[in-house]
C-alpha cells in the first residue's frame, strides 16, 4: 500500500490542483458603486430603443464595446454617458465621472 509521506504527497497535489482550476474558472467582473452612477435626464428617453434609433438621435457613438455575456450587454460610448444595451435596445444609460 501507500506510506504515510506518499499519502500526504498526493492529497497535497490534489490540493494544489483544484485550487489553480478554481482561480482559473473565476471570470471578471466590473462593479460600478451605485453612489457613483449618475443619472441622466437626456438621455432616459432612450430606454428600450433600438439601436438605430439611438444612432439616429444621438449619432455614432465615440467607441463601442461588446456584445459580452449572455444576454448580450453592449455598451455605447458618448461624451458625457454610456448607453448600455441588450441585445439590440436600450437598457440603461449612466453618466460618466468627470475628473474636477
Amino acid at each position: 500500500m501507500f506510506s504515510t509521506s506518499a499519502l500526504r504527497n498526493l492529497t497535497l497535489a490534489g490540493l494544489v490542483g483544484i485550487a489553480v482550476f478554481a482561480s482559473a474558472a473565476q471570470a471578471e467582473e466590473i462593479e460600478v458603486p451605485v453612489g457613483s452612477q449618475g443619472y441622466i435626464a437626456e438621455a432616459s428617453h432612450l430606454r428600450g430603443k433600438k439601436q438605430e434609433q439611438v444612432s439616429e438621435e444621438l449619432g455614432e457613438p465615440l467607441s463601442i464595446q461588446g456584445p459580452v455575456g449572455e444576454p448580450a450587454i453592449t455598451r455605447w460610448e458618448y461624451a458625457d454617458f454610456f448607453v448600455y444595451f441588450e441585445y439590440d435596445r436600450v437598457l440603461h444609460t449612466v453618466a460618466k465621472k468627470h475628473q474636477g
